[in-house]
């Protein structure tokens, strides 16, 4: 009898983020800008790793991969949620539901497994630069890219699949901008027990595991660096791994305070925020940070310009 007096739900609501609707135009405003700063700001760090050859290293190679996987990153919620705001229309599918959590989570796990190898590709070439040419190739660098798009992509299909089994038989609103595990979870009337220890055994193991090696990796590299005479040396190093660390404090901070943190202390606010934190501004300001404070990219980027600005007056 209870089945029979549930109602299957074809798509949900997203409520967006909590605000007036004078107050929602100037977030799609908002919104809509840093996704522009975030698509073109990335599109030019492939570009310029692509014009200069002297930036076709390892380094650049995962870089440039991690600017590609976040124009994908945002682009799975951000523009949704500006046409949302827009149209008025807050509805989604269930199967667009579905196929925006695949996405996320395999772009929110590739962030995380990127920058743990580029923590690691730091390490080998700061703490074995004789054997980094050799240990860091081409071939092991594209096995990597392989291996971590397999690692996301099936971690996110057991979500997407295991969410897709759920029942939803009371209220269809998301109280978030886009559809993530969490509020999916709250809202299902089905025993959810086996997702939520899914969410900390498979999803903490590839959220904590990259951390640990990035801190281990740094750790590492920071003895290294303390045993270097030159100052110059050891500037240089400081320099490349202060931009990565810069990114993993940003990404790795908000995330962890929305997936791992009690359920007791999530809110939709809050949980709203720092979703747009490592979702939204971390990849906005990756290229800033790698492009500002990377020595090697500004003169890439340099002579990108001079060229193409000679070619035009040619």
């Amino acid at each position: 009898m209870e089945k029979r007096n549930l109602t299957v739900i074809r798509e949900f609501i997203l409520l967006g983020l909590p605000s007036s609707a004078e107050q929602q135009h100037l977030l799609s405003v908002l919104f809509l800008c840093m996704y522009l700063a975030t698509t073109l700001g990335n599109m030019l760090i492939i570009v310029t790793i692509g014009f200069d050859s002297r930036l076709h290293s390892p380094m650049y190679f995962f870089l440039s991969n991690l600017a590609f996987v976040d124009i994908c990153f945002t682009s799975t919620t951000v523009p949704q949620m500006v046409v949302n705001i827009l149209t008025g229309t807050k509805t989604i599918s269930f199967a667009g539901c579905l196929s925006q959590l695949f996405f996320f989570v395999s772009f929110v796990n590739m962030d995380s497994l990127l920058l743990c190898v580029m923590a690691y590709d730091r390490y080998v070439a700061i703490c074995h630069p004789l054997h980094y040419t050799v240990t860091m190739n081409l071939c092991l660098c594209v096995q990597l890219m392989a291996g971590l798009w397999l690692v996301t992509y099936l971690h996110a299909l057991l979500h997407t699949v295991l969410t897709a089994r759920l029942s939803f038989c009371a209220s269809n609103i998301i109280h978030h901008f886009f559809c993530d595990l969490n509020p999916l979870l709250q809202l299902s009337c089905s025993d959810v027990s086996f997702n939520i220890m899914i969410i900390f055994a498979v999803g903490g193991l590839l959220a904590i595991t990259p951390l640990v090696c990035i801190l281990i990796s740094y750790g590492i590299i920071f003895s290294t660096v303390l045993k270097i005479t030159s100052t110059q040396g050891k500037q240089r190093a400081v320099s490349t791994c202060s931009c990565h660390l810069s990114v993993v404090v940003v990404f790795y901070g908000t995330a962890i305070a929305v997936y791992f943190s009690p359920s007791s202390s999530h809110t939709p606010e809050s949980d709203t925020v720092s979703t747009i934190m490592y979702s939204v501004v971390a990849p906005m300001l990756n290229p800033f940070i790698y492009t500002i404070r990377n020595r090697d990219m500004k003169r890439g980027l340099q002579k990108m310009l001079f060229k193409c600005t000679v070619f035009q007056c040619n």
